[in-house]
C-alpha cells in the first residue's frame, strides 16, 4: 500500500525478495507491491504471489497458531483468503525475514493505496452477505493470539476517548486488521492475516466502519449489515476499541482527513468529546 521510505529500505527488501524467490524456485514478474513503510514486499510469480516481510532479529520465529501460518491451520476453509503454499524464513544481520507463497488474486483490492476510502466502491449485496458470513465463521474459530490487549484498552480508553475503560471485554476470533486495503472486490477475499486472533466483539466491524466515515453511505451500510453486533453493548465496546486505535494513529500523524469524523463518531457513542489527539507511544 505504500512505497518504501528510502533507497536503503528498497535495496534491503528487493535483495530479500530475490533471495526468497531463488530459495523457493520462483520467477517473479510484474511491479513490486510495497506494504506499510516498506516492511513488506510482494510480487507475482505466475499464479502465485511471493510476499516477504522483515522484523527485528530479536523477533525472529513464527509463533504457533498465529499469523498467516496459524490462519492456514485454524481458520475454516469457508473464510475466503489466499491459500498458503510454502514459507521460507531466515535471519541476516539485524533483520529476520519471513516469506510466504500465496495465491495470486485476479480480483482488485477495494482500496489498494490506503486503509480508508473516500468514495463508494459500489459493492453488490452478495459481497456484503459474503463478508457477514466470513466474519461469523471466523468468530467461531480457535484463536490463539490476543489482539488489542486488555492492558492497552485500560490505558487507551481514557487517553484517546476520554472515558473509563470497560470492566469487561467480550472477545471473539477476528481478523484484527479489517480495513479496505485488506479486502478484495467480488469475489470477496480477506488479506493480511498477521493480526488475527481474539479481538473485542465488534472490533472488526467497528474498524471497517471507522475506515468508511468519509463516505456516509458506506458507513451507514456497515451499521445496517452489522447492526446485530454494533448495536449491542459488547459491540459498542468493540467499536470504541477500534476508534481508540484509530485516534492513537491520528496522534501519530495519520488520517488527517478522517480525524473530525473519528472524533464525532466517538462522541456520538459515548457523549464525551475525545481529548485532542497528541503524540503517543501507547502500544496495542
Amino acid at each position: 500500500m505504500n512505497s518504501p521510505v528510502n533507497e536503503e529500505v528498497r535495496a534491503l527488501m528487493e535483495a530479500a525478495h530475490d533471495r526468497a524467490a531463488k530459495a523457493l524456485g520462483l520467477t517473479c514478474t510484474g511491479p513490486p507491491a510495497w506494504g506499510f513503510l516498506g516492511v513488506t514486499l510482494g510480487r507475482r510469480a505466475g499464479d502465485r504471489w511471493l510476499r516477504v516481510s522483515r522484523t527485528a532479529r530479536r523477533n525472529a520465529g513464527r509463533k504457533a497458531g498465529e499469523g498467516i501460518v496459524g490462519a492456514s491451520e485454524l481458520v475454516p476453509d469457508g473464510v475466503p483468503r489466499p491459500h498458503l503454499y510454502a514459507v521460507h524464513d531466515w535471519t541476516d544481520g539485524d533483520w529476520a525475514f519471513e516469506s510466504e507463497v500465496l495465491d495470486y488474486l485476479t480480483q482488485p483490492i477495494v482500496s489498494p493505496d490506503r486503509a480508508d476510502i473516500d468514495h463508494d466502491p459500489g459493492l453488490p449485496d452478495e459481497w456484503w452477505a459474503d463478508l457477514r458470513h466470513a466474519l461469523a465463521l471466523l468468530a467461531e474459530a480457535e484463536g490463539v493470539k490476543t489482539t488489542v490487549r486488555d492492558g492497552w484498552i485500560e490505558r487507551a480508553f481514557p487517553q484517546f476517548l476520554g472515558i473509563p475503560a470497560p470492566a469487561t471485554v467480550e472477545r471473539v476470533t477476528g481478523h484484527g486488521d479489517l480495513h479496505w486495503g485488506n479486502l478484495t472486490a467480488t469475489p470477496l477475499c480477506l488479506l493480511d492475516w498477521e493480526r488475527w486472533g481474539r479481538v473485542p466483539f465488534g472490533y472488526d466491524a467497528g474498524l471497517l466502519h471507522a475506515n468508511s466515515l468519509l463516505v456516509p453511505d458506506v458507513a451507514a451500510r456497515i451499521r445496517k449489515e452489522f447492526a446485530p453486533i454494533l448495536a449491542t453493548p459488547a459491540g459498542r465496546t468493540g467499536e470504541l476499541a477500534a476508534l481508540a486505535e484509530m485516534l492513537q494513529a491520528v496522534a501519530r500523524g495519520w488520517y488527517p482527513d478522517l480525524t473530525p469524523h473519528l472524533v464525532a463518531r466517538a462522541e456520538a457513542l459515548t457523549g464525551v468529546r475525545p481529548p485532542v489527539p497528541v503524540h503517543s507511544e501507547v502500544s496495542a
